[in-house]
């Protein structure tokens, strides 16, 4: 963690949508990129949902029905996967809840639960400022405050620490209360405290964790109860304890516990306090303990002033998030004006990274041309963007030292939540999304409609992932990831391209129509789509991370559900530049491996880029790039080299944040295109026949001549593949003219089944002209389990 001095804090000044009013005592959790927000007060408690979407920046609200609760602060909200369960808290001044609500995300559905009470004792009693914490399939209830008097307008407070378990139903319900029959000292009676649950990677019991808290003063003291035993213990601290306080919050990201806010005791009261400021005062401090070693470290004291608005103000009945590695922080109160007798109340969002982040997945091609690469990689969460580097074996010549001479860099600002910031993002915006709406365009009656909510959809006519694959060669191929439409079983749609990625796999083709060619080691990453709810038959996207393979049942996830067609499911790979005998040799390859110099290709906010140049280094210099807590160079002051036809370049990315530059990703190789090789076939179909199954395709959209025959192959069992499952050998089923074959159902029996991602038998599709033979199209047709 980055010392207290150098905390990059962001405030958040740039948003659309309807934002809501500031309020305290209300609640967030967070779906993937989504920060979910309920109840609270400010001149009323609110009664509305409020999303806000990490990526865009929007707040919106969503259509929410069903049995919709009251507003409520102070109240228990906790997330388990796409349902959202609310506890109790406070509805009107001195009437509290005790009512169950559940909310489904994916349909925006509340409805009321009403769990059956413990088989003895009383199920909990209307309260708030209770812990409410969700662990597997159960969520434990610690504490609060209740109002002993029937009489909501006398309010006589009652501290608690009574502990209850709450089973739930998977996906929807719950099973009902219980009180388990804990071990050891109670902690004492509090309201308005922190509870989290941690458990040690492979070891060690589900901990939970109970922090500060209010009862009559403000607490300070930590404790431990052991889910599995039972049992209740004070775990002995080292370093400095936070101040006691309550109205705080607490949040976990990896082994850490981050206590930030909250009431804390006055000190140094002078005579210009107000009597009613000397009894609380709120505090912008923060700390985290190692639940691990049990030791704080505190990273911003209650002491240092912060005279550059540089960090969150004081506030107490905030809300915070944990998304990724990233803490979020909404509103809160920060103060009282007793003339007024309101509240004063923040309206600022802030987010703060709590370490750098991780490596990316290796580069991957989407295109090459002879002198640039179209590539991406996949996106990491919370991140403001991604430093490429590219190195090789050429001696670097640089093309210009004027910065407009790379069209393709222009200088964007990479935090798009501040403004006047001094980090330079040269990045290829346009031309990415020119080849982003190129490739958009490509889908035939294909709508992409923006993630906004839950339920964002794509168009049945396809729908693509991306793959990764490497090789020992310098070949490059392109990996399409889809799912088709096909009328029946012996129609075909077109295949739309979404979004590609790379293969390094290699085809060489063969002159007998018998032969085989062996692929390099594959490895296939994947990217998410969602999709509409609806019925569909077999077809469903499980989860937010992969789809399933088909089955013959319907199981209709209500997140994530393909529309109801008749779906053929294919992966379409474009593949590499072969080897020619007119390849020109690499010129003074003078620096050995360990030698070569990583250079720039920039920083970008997406990732994907238009590579055709990079930066050279100034001399001596190993590299340049210092971002988090220092400048960005100022990449208009260096010089830039062109890419070269039949050249071998290496990438590498990492990610950006606050913490400053992650680890770099594996690395990848790819080789710029020879001049007069066919390009790669393209709108693969696939449709079953009465024979096997008819493959079609069309002509390369840049022959570079006269197509004079295409190949198909077919990846097939062998010993080999035995061994190695991820070297694929490839038969030759087709050499022809024509843009179109059969795959008999004994060809098919022969097929080689490939697992590097879900089932599918792959197919290999390339064109010759006068040149010779250039990429191929790589297909795999997804099977079912």
């Amino acid at each position: 963690m980055a010392a207290p001095s150098l905390l990059n804090w962001r405030r958040v000044s740039s948003f659309t949508g309807p934002v809501p009013r500031a309020r305290h005592g209300h609640r967030a959790v967070a779906i993937r990129e989504l920060m979910i927000i309920f109840g609270g007060g400010n001149e009323g408690i609110a009664d509305e949902l409020h999303v806000y979407n990490t990526v865009t920046n929007q707040w919106f609200l969503p259509a929410v029905r069903g049995d919709i609760p009251p507003g409520c602060a102070a109240h228990g909200f906790v997330c388990d996967g796409t349902r959202i369960l609310v506890f109790g808290g406070m509805v009107e001044y001195g009437r509290y809840s005790n009512e169950l609500y559940e909310l489904q995300a994916s349909r925006w559905l509340w409805k009321k639960v009403k769990p059956h009470p413990p088989s003895s004792g009383l199920p909990p009693c209307p309260r708030l400022g209770h812990s409410f914490s969700l662990y597997g399939n159960k969520c434990y209830l610690f504490g609060g405050l209740a109002n002993e008097s029937e009489d909501s307008n006398n309010n006589v407070p009652r501290y608690l620490n009574d502990f209850y378990e709450l089973e739930l139903q998977h996906g929807s319900g719950v099973v009902g209360w219980s009180i388990p029959a804990t071990k050891g000292t109670v902690p004492s009676p509090r309201e308005s405290h922190t509870a989290v649950i941690y458990c040690k990677k492979d070891s060690g019991s589900p901990k939970m964790y109970v922090f500060g808290g209010m009862c009559g003063s403000r607490l300070d003291d930590l404790w431990q109860l052991d889910l599995e035993t039972m049992s209740w213990s004070k775990p002995e601290t080292k370093g400095t304890v936070p101040l006691p306080r309550s109205l705080h919050t607490a949040s976990v990201i990896g082994n850490k516990m981050y206590i930030f806010g909250g009431w804390v005791p006055h000190k140094g009261e002078n005579i210009e306090t107000s009597p009613h400021d000397c009894e609380w005062r709120c505090t912008s401090s923060f700390s985290y303990l190692n639940l691990d070693t049990a030791e704080w470290t505190t990273l911003v004291s209650d002491s240092q002033e912060d005279k550059k608005n540089s960090r969150p103000r004081p506030r107490a009945g905030h809300c915070a998030v944990a998304i990724g590695t990233r803490l979020y922080f909404w509103s809160g109160r920060d103060g009282y004006k007793k003339a007024l007798n309101s509240q004063v109340c923040c309206k600022d969002l802030w987010y703060l990274d709590t370490e750098k982040p991780p490596a990316p997945s290796q580069v991957q091609l989407i295109k090459a041309t002879t002198n640039s690469f179209h590539v991406k990689w996949d996106e990491v969460p919370t991140v403001e963007g991604y430093l490429l580097q590219l190195n090789t074996d050429l001696p670097y010549q640089a093309t210009s030292s004027d910065s407009s001479a790379a069209p393709n860099m222009q200088g964007v600002r990479m935090d798009p939540h501040r403004q006047g910031s001094n980090s330079i993002v040269p990045n290829s915006i346009n031309d990415t999304m020119h080849s982003a709406k190129t490739e958009h365009a490509a889908m035939k009656g294909t709508s992409v409609k923006n993630k906004l909510d839950l339920k964002a959809s794509a168009d049945s006519n396809a729908i693509l992932h991306s793959s990764l694959a490497t090789n020992a060669s310098n070949h490059n191929s392109c990996v399409v990831d889809m799912i088709r439409k096909t009328e029946g079983p012996h129609t075909s749609a077109n295949i739309g391209v979404l979004s590609s990625c790379l293969d390094l796999r290699t085809v060489i083709p063969e002159t007998s129509v018998s032969s085989t060619v062996s692929s390099a080691q594959t490895m296939v990453t994947q990217q998410t789509i969602k999709t509409e709810s609806s019925s569909t038959n077999g077809a469903v996207v499980k989860d937010e991370t992969s789809l399933t393979t088909f089955s013959t049942k319907s199981e209709v996830d209500e997140t994530c559900a393909l529309p109801a067609t008749k779906i053929s499911r294919v992966e379409v790979h474009a593949a590499a530049m072969p080897f020619s005998k007119e390849t020109p040799s690499n010129p003074l390859a003078t620096m050995k491996a360990g030698e070569r110099q990583w250079c720039d290709v920039g920083i970008f906010k997406n990732n994907t880029a238009l590579v055709s140049q990079f930066y050279l280094l100034p001399k001596g210099k190993q590299s340049i790039s210092k971002i988090g807590n220092a400048d960005v160079p100022d990449y208009s002051l260096l010089k830039k080299q062109d890419l070269v036809p039949g050249t071998g370049y290496r990438f590498r990315v990492a990610a950006i944040n606050g913490c400053g530059i992650g680890p770099f990703s594996k690395i990848s190789e790819f080789k710029t295109c020879i001049p007069g090789f066919p390009g790669a076939p393209s709108a693969v179909r696939i449709s079953k026949n009465v024979e096997g199954i008819h493959l079609s395709w069309e002509p390369p959209t840049s022959p570079s001549g006269n197509i004079l025959e295409y190949s198909a192959y077919l990846a097939i069992r062998t010993a080999q593949i035995q061994d190695n499952p991820s070297q694929l050998v490839f038969m030759r089923i087709y050499c022809g003219l024509k843009t179109s074959c059969i795959v008999t159902a004994g060809q098919l029996a022969n097929a080689h089944i490939d697992y590097t991602s879900r089932p599918a038998i792959v197919f290999r599709i390339s064109a010759k002209n006068e040149k010779g033979y250039g990429p191929a199209t790589q297909v795999r047709w997804l099977q079912a389990t």
